[in-house]
């Protein structure tokens, strides 16, 4: 018997990878993607990708997108219960599991997995546990094709933003710097590969810095560099 799954989707290449995996397992069928877009600016949360490319994503996916619209400044308290109204929503459509993915870290994936059980869906994590540089690689390798749209001043310096994610952006990663970026280091937008019917066409903007506070008991910031797609 099959199972229906909801695909957590982020635009990204590990999701890519991830649906990719999902979409040749006979074990599940997903029957829908769920990305959370701010809904004052009208981008992907974190990446910072406009709906609008979320949206020609999904097209050349050929599976129907749900949008989870969060307000600008919300608590962990008000996403968990707009995300459990979420759950319940696609549980009415037959839906059993939720598909991430994430590759290893521990506690977003116990985070998950206990919210989803209070709702009575499982977790399935088509990656979870592989080695990211084997996981890059094979990304490259199967045709797709993704751009780094935000990176972590902190960790990478303002030239990695903008580029295409291949071999020569591998080698350019500083020492410490996950290779699938992890642990937030940066997050891309593909464009290209065997998930989607067609190319995604799409322009550079400008780059945008942003700071953002890293505590609420102090005045540290890091700044973020996005890079504009439209």
């Amino acid at each position: 018997m099959t199972d229906f799954s909801l695909f957590n989707w982020s635009g990204g290449k590990d999701s890519a990878l991830a649906l990719y995996h999902s979409l040749n397992d006979d074990s599940h069928q997903i029957k829908r993607l769920l990305t959370s877009i701010n809904i004052e600016t009208e981008r992907i949360s974190m990446h910072g990708v406009r709906l609008s490319l979320l949206e020609k994503q999904a097209y050349a996916i050929g599976i129907p997108l749900s949008i989870l619209c969060l307000p600008g400044e919300i608590t962990m308290e008000e996403y968990d219960q707009m995300m459990r109204i979420q759950m319940d929503q696609v549980k009415e459509e037959g839906i059993t599991t939720s598909v991430f993915g994430d590759i290893f870290l521990e506690d977003l994936k116990a985070y998950r997995e206990q919210r989803l059980e209070e709702v009575g869906l499982s977790g399935k994590f088509p990656l979870w546990k592989r080695d990211t540089t084997e996981l890059v690689h094979e990304f490259i390798d199967l045709g797709f094709r993704t751009m780094v749209v935000s990176v972590d001043g902190s960790k990478l310096d303002q030239s990695f933003v903008g580029r295409e994610i291949d071999r020569a952006f591998l080698n350019d990663l500083p020492e410490g710097v996950d290779p699938c970026g992890e642990n937030g280091e940066f997050h891309s937008f593909v464009f290209e590969g065997p998930i989607f019917k067609e190319p995604i066409q799409f322009e550079r903007g400008e780059v945008v810095a942003k700071e953002y506070n890293l505590s609420k008991e102090n005045d540290e910031t890091v700044t973020y560099w996005f890079q504009d797609l439209f």
